[in-house]
C-alpha cells in the first residue's frame, strides 16, 4: 500500500492477463476473418467497436487476441533469458580462474552489438517466425543477468556464512545453488520485473519490421506497422499502439517499486 504506482501495475498487468485468458469470451468477430466491403470502418461503425482494418477485420478483436501472443512472448524471453544468464553468471563468479575468464569474453562478446541490431539479424537469419523472435531476444538478453549475478557472486563468496558453511563441510554445488545463489538472486528479480516490458517492446519492434509472427497473426506491433501506412485511420494504430503502451508503462512501475522493496536503503 505504500507503493501505489505498484499497485497500479499490478492491476493493469493482472486485466491484460485475464483480458488474454477470456478472449473467446470478450471477442465479437474471427481475428483473421475478412470483411473487405466492411474494411476501414471508424470505431463504432456497424457495430466495430474499435472500427476495422485494411482487410475489414475488427481492430478490437484483434488487439484482444494480441495480447495472447505479446504477453507470453515477452514473459517467455525474460524467463529463459534470465536462467541462462543466471546460470553462466553464477558458475563464472563461483569458479573464478579461467572458467571466469572464458565466460565472461563470451557474454561479452554477444554485449557488444546493438540488442535490436542483433535481434533482428538472428531473425533474419532463422527466419520471421514467432519462436525465431523468441530465441533471438533470448540470445541478446541474457548477458545482462550474467554480468550481473557474477559480480554479485563475487562479493558474496567471500562473506562469513560462506566460509562458515564450508568449513561445515558443504560442497561446491550446495555453497553456489542453496548458500550463495539464494542470496543473490533479489536484484536478478528487481532486472526481471523492469525487461518485461522492454522485452514486450522488442518483441513488438521485431514484429513492426516484418521480423515477428506471421503478418496474418494479430500480433500488436505489426497492426501499429500496418496502420502506419493508413495513417488516416488512426484506429488502426492507435489501439494496438495504446496496449502495448499500457503494458510496458504497467511492468516498469511494477520494476520501480520492487527495486524500491528490495533495496534497504529506500525503505
Amino acid at each position: 500500500m505504500h507503493h501505489p504506482l505498484v499497485l497500479i501495475g499490478l492491476v493493469i498487468v493482472l486485466l491484460w492477463l485475464l483480458v488474454a485468458l477470456i478472449t473467446p469470451v470478450l471477442a465479437t468477430h474471427d481475428p483473421l476473418q475478412q470483411n473487405v466491403t466492411d474494411r476501414l470502418q471508424a470505431p463504432g461503425s456497424r457495430g466495430y467497436l474499435w472500427g476495422t482494418d485494411e482487410l475489414g477485420r475488427d481492430i478490437f478483436t484483434r488487439v484482444l487476441y494480441g495480447a495472447r501472443i505479446t504477453i507470453p512472448a515477452g514473459l517467455a524471453v525474460i524467463l529463459i533469458g534470465s536462467v541462462i544468464g543466471v546460470l553462466i553468471g553464477a558458475v563464472a563468479g563461483y569458479l573464478g580462474g579461467i572458467w571466469d575468464e572464458v565466460l565472461m569474453r563470451f557474454t561479452e562478446l554477444f554485449m557488444a552489438f546493438p540488442t535490436i541490431i542483433l535481434a533482428m539479424a538472428v531473425t533474419a537469419a532463422l527466419g520471421p517466425d514467432i519462436r525465431n523472435a523468441i530465441l533471438a531476444l533470448v540470445i541478446v538478453w541474457w548477458p545482462s543477468y550474467a554480468r550481473l549475478i557474477r559480480g554479485i557472486v563475487l562479493e558474496i563468496k567471500n562473506n562469513e556464512y560462506v566460509d562458515a558453511a564450508r568449513c561445515v563441510g558443504a560442497g561446491g554445488r550446495y555453497l553456489l545453488f542453496r548458500t550463495i545463489l539464494p542470496n543473490a538472486i533479489a536484484p536478478a528479480v528487481v532486472l526481471m520485473t523492469l525487461d518485461i516490458g522492454n522485452a514486450i517492446l522488442t518483441f513488438a519492434g521485431l514484429s513492426f519490421l516484418g521480423l515477428g509472427p506471421d503478418p496474418t497473426s494479430p500480433e500488436w506491433g505489426r497492426m501499429v506497422a500496418v496502420g502506419i501506412d493508413f495513417f488516416d485511420q488512426w484506429w488502426m494504430w492507435l489501439f494496438p499502439g495504446l496496449a502495448i503502451a499500457s503494458l510496458v508503462m504497467a511492468f516498469n512501475f511494477i520494476g520501480d517499486g520492487v527495486r524500491d522493496i528490495f533495496d534497504p536503503r529506500l525503505r
